[in-house]
């Protein structure tokens, strides 16, 4: 598999802020990454991602900027608190869709910290950070509810603030925890001090940012496809370099696998699934794995009993509405599917051939070649969009199978 979108951003970020070079080894390749190496290329770094090692130097972050979020989240949200240590104007963009995506709990707390950001009042992109060179740093609460990002964006700048940050929360329970997980400890890996030890609140002491030379792991919710291949089939995939011990919130995919009835089992060559005669309906709340819920999705409408996906309300906040464009497609397709405000149900129904629209969502994409290897005559509009995390999906994915299979547009 590729490398994890999430720790190759948090690995970037921080090798930009830390006090001398570091290399990000085995960095996927995506598109979201490489907007994040253009937007600390533009405050000032020096982002090399020519090779499969993309080397890192700090610079000043002293000019005007323009950072083009893309469809990227991590950009959006966990560059703009860095953009706050420029003594330059940093001006946020993004793909269409992005400007309904929230961010405005992001730059309320960095108000609350001493920078000065201009929105229009509006808490979207497009917006502009007016930096001075420093950020007094303190204590802010916000409400993270909409996404577990919001934590991560102030708590990876956190250590350059004058005062380190104090993040508290207050709200519904945060959503996606083990992303907030794999911050503090990359955290920890480059030496910065950071208290998680009180429930929803995260403190970071102020400090140097040591460099670090950090492997990427394999991308384990990408691999929600490829293992979906052996539970749909009842044959058997093998995921390599699956890590014993891993903050990802794609390590769920063991227990949930299990749950559908697939016998998981990991030893040193990686995560082997073997799908079982039927897949089994489960009731799983999906809370601290959001990302998982498209693919999740395909699987329970193509099982033999009834299933119900829970506690997902936020991925309504990602690339699209996730839980309406499911409803949506999987039920164009024959499935018997409910949407509820914080999730899906579904019931046992034969599913049909049709077009599986994507929305520009590179997860739904995963549940539309999911279905479409199982049921005859699924086709798969935009399979590109893949390539915000997985470059040339559709070339590996057909590559699997023996004969050409038509599950693309």
């Amino acid at each position: 598999m590729p490398g994890s979108k999430s720790l190759t951003n948090r690995a970037l970020l921080l090798a930009a802020l830390a006090d001398g070079p570091s290399v990000v080894r085995r960095a996927l390749r995506s598109r979201d990454t490489l907007l994040m190496a253009a937007a600390l290329s533009g405050l000032g770094s020096e982002v090399d991602t020519s090779d499969e090692d993309w080397p890192v130097t700090p610079g000043r972050f002293d000019r005007d900027a323009q950072v083009d979020c893309g469809l990227a989240g991590t950009v959006m949200r966990f560059v703009p608190p860095a953009a706050g240590l420029s003594s330059g104007t940093v001006a946020f963009d993004g793909d269409p869709h992005m400007r309904t995506r929230p961010i405005g709990e992001v730059l309320a707390a960095m108000r609350t910290l001493g920078v000065d950001v201009e929105d229009g009042g509006r808490g979207t992109l497009p917006f502009e950070v007016w930096g001075t060179g420093s950020v007094r740093g303190g204590r802010v609460v916000i409400d993270a509810s909409a996404s577990s990002q919001f934590v991560s964006a102030l708590l990876l700048a956190g250590a350059r603030y004058d005062e380190g940050i104090d993040v508290r929360h207050d709200g519904k329970p945060v959503p996606s925890l083990p992303h907030i997980d794999m911050t503090v400890a990359i955290l920890r890996e480059h030496g910065v001090e950071v208290d998680d030890s009180e429930a929803n609140r995260w403190s970071v002491a102020p400090g140097v940012v040591k460099p670090l030379d950090h492997q990427i792991e394999p991308d384990l919710s990408n691999a929600a496809p490829f293992l979906a291949l052996a539970a749909v089939t009842g044959g058997r995939v093998t995921v390599r370099d699956w890590p014993a011990s891993t903050t990802q919130a794609g390590d769920g995919l063991r227990d949930i696998f299990e749950q559908l009835g697939c016998t998981v089992a990991r030893d040193d060559d990686g995560l082997t699934v073997t799908g079982p005669d039927r897949l089994e309906g489960i009731d799983v709340d999906l809370h601290d794995h959001g990302e998982l819920t498209p693919a999740v999705a395909a699987l329970c409408a193509l099982a033999a009993g009834p299933s119900h996906l829970r506690g997902v309300a936020h991925v309504r906040g990602h690339e699209t509405d996730r839980l309406a464009a499911l409803a949506t497609e999987l039920g164009g397709l024959g499935a018997d599917v409910v949407e509820h405000p914080d999730g899906l149900s579904f019931r046992p129904a034969p599913l049909h051939g049709g077009i599986f629209h994507t929305y520009a969502d590179h997860r739904m994409a995963h549940a539309g070649v999911i279905v479409a290897a199982a049921v005859e005559g699924v086709l798969v509009e935009d399979i590109d969009t893949t390539g915000k995390t997985f470059p040339d999906f559709a070339s590996f994915w057909s590559g699997l199978f023996e004969r050409p299979t038509p599950v693309v547009l």
